[in-house]
């Protein structure tokens, strides 16, 4: 995160009005309890029209509830019934297609794919299911530069065009998202299965599932009870500009890509789909699952992903590999995702309209109302070196940051504190409104980095907030002088001085 986005999202928080779709609209079946504010504020934070949220725990639907307005124009309120696109969710559901497939005996996710299709670019044909399916292949991608689906809408045209583009890197090498890999998939399943892959999935994991107002499609098809796409970015030229409310936002799935993209569900479909893959009812065998969501390994043995977070990719899954809380974690369109956890026997779903939303960076969070210690004000989510400085803050007070860190490098000489770790916790702080505390961080990490600019114009943020101008202003330019390219420190620095 940058330190203008942070400290844009930490003045809406605090300062700037509260937007109100969520608030004025919110569909509860009863009164609201504490996720349900926790949503409220950050529908409002984020200016998401419509939220809908599923909650599974031991095998059960324990929440489901709506939020906000499903459709903008006409002030529809978002219920039960409204459907939302999860877009690249739907590669979790391909990649159970292709275990049922597996489970056929049909095919392995280690065949190549030339072993299931024809002409074939030489370079394609040794790459597996396996690659293809965790974006590890290295593939061409079949999305033009402006994230359009090359052929406008043909699919031959499309894949003559990208079996003519060179390879990106050698397969399994590194994690490079492709969707061109998924248009091969859906081919495959096809071909084996011995009808469309869309109607493969439906009878093979919809019906089974109960999953009655799910299906493909896209903003050109006339959807009942559809939750819309808005966005927050519109393109002016070759930029993006930000808007101060959402305006409507456009998806094209033609067909023969919605192996990629194209599902549109609902939490609760969403809900009991997961039920019935975690319960066995659309994979027989316990190693399937197993295999679905084991990420897969490079070429030199670790694991590749979106980001910090999200850091792996098994078969069309997702996942988030750390020492505690893993997780499974479809996403979709910056705007829909869900988390397994499968040692928690615990899912949670979220699904919302508004593209950029980012689900997934709350969904943590949401899991921490049923267990604690994931809760971001408990530490959950920390860097272990961050942790350790966190337990010593704690108990000596967060105005002994420096004897606290000397005592940790006493007792662990090679300890290492990053400083986007540290940033990151600041911010993290400031959301929490814990403002001294923040400060002493970013003070503890310009100490530890005083050739950074960003750490400087971190403190200058927080100095500003607390009202403290005079050292914001030093700050930023201190920053400045460090890196003049730094638009937030010029802006800060402008509008504090008045120059």
């Amino acid at each position: 995160m940058t330190l203008k986005h942070s400290f844009a999202i930490f003045i809406t928080v605090l300062v700037l009005p509260l937007f109100s779709f969520a608030q004025q609209t919110q569909n509860l079946q009863h009164p609201a309890d504490s996720i349900d504010n926790f949503i409220h504020r950050l529908m409002e934070q984020r200016k998401i029209p419509g939220l809908q949220l599923a909650v599974i725990r031991d095998g059960k639907i324990i929440k489901n509830e709506s939020y906000g307005l499903a459709n903008l124009e006409h002030s529809i309120k978002t219920k039960p019934e409204s459907i939302f696109s999860v877009n690249s969710i739907t590669k979790a559901f391909v990649g159970v297609a292709i275990m049922q497939l597996v489970e056929d005996g049909k095919l392995k996710v280690t065949d190549p794919l030339s072993l299931h299709l024809d002409s074939l670019p030489a370079d394609w044909q040794k790459i597996s299911l396996a690659q293809v399916l965790s974006h590890t292949s290295g593939l061409p991608d079949i999305m033009d530069a402006d994230e359009q689906v090359m052929g406008h809408g043909v699919e031959q045209v499309a894949l003559d065009q990208v079996k003519k583009m060179p390879m990106e890197f050698k397969a399994g090498d590194r994690f490079g998202y492709n969707q061109t890999g998924y248009v091969l998939l859906g081919k495959i399943i096809t071909k084996l299965s011995g009808m469309h892959f869309t109607k493969f999935i439906e009878d093979h994991q919809f019906k089974p599932a109960g999953m009655n107002l799910t299906r493909f499609g896209d903003s050109f098809d006339a959807i009942p009870n559809y939750a819309g796409a808005f966005r927050m970015t519109k393109q002016v030229g070759d930029s993006f500009v930000r808007m101060s409310s959402p305006g409507v936002g456009y998806m094209q799935f033609p067909e023969f890509f919605r192996t990629a993209a194209g599902i549109l569900s609902t939490s609760t479909d969403m809900a009991n789909w997961i039920i019935a893959l975690t319960n066995g009812k659309l994979l027989k065998h316990d190693n399937s699952l197993t295999t679905l969501w084991t990420p897969a390994q490079l070429n030199n043995g670790k694991i590749g992903g979106f980001n910090g977070l999200t850091n792996g990719y098994a078969l069309g899954w997702p996942t988030v590999t750390r020492e505690e809380h893993q997780a499974v974690a479809p996403v979709g369109g910056g705007r829909s995702a869900f988390f397994i956890y499968p040692k928690d026997n615990l899912c949670i779903v979220v699904l919302s309209n508004l593209m950029g939303a980012n689900p997934e960076r709350l969904i943590d969070e949401v899991a921490g109302f049923y267990i604690p210690d994931m809760k971001e004000a408990n530490g959950f989510g920390l860097p272990p070196a961050v942790k350790k400085l966190r337990t010593g803050l704690l108990k000596a007070g967060f105005s002994n940051t420096a004897k606290v860190m000397a005592n940790l490098k006493k007792a662990e000489p090679t300890i290492d504190f990053n400083e986007n770790d540290l940033n990151e916790w600041g911010y993290q702080l400031l959301k929490q409104e814990k403002v001294n505390d923040a400060l002493a961080i970013f003070k503890l990490n310009v100490s530890l980095y005083p050739q950074s600019a960003n750490v400087y114009d971190s403190l200058g943020e927080v100095q500003e907030i607390i009202g403290n101008n005079k050292e914001a202003l030093i700050n930023y330019k201190k920053s400045l002088s460090l890196n003049p390219e730094n638009k937030n420190a010029a802006e800060r620095w402008k509008a504090l001085s008045g120059n």
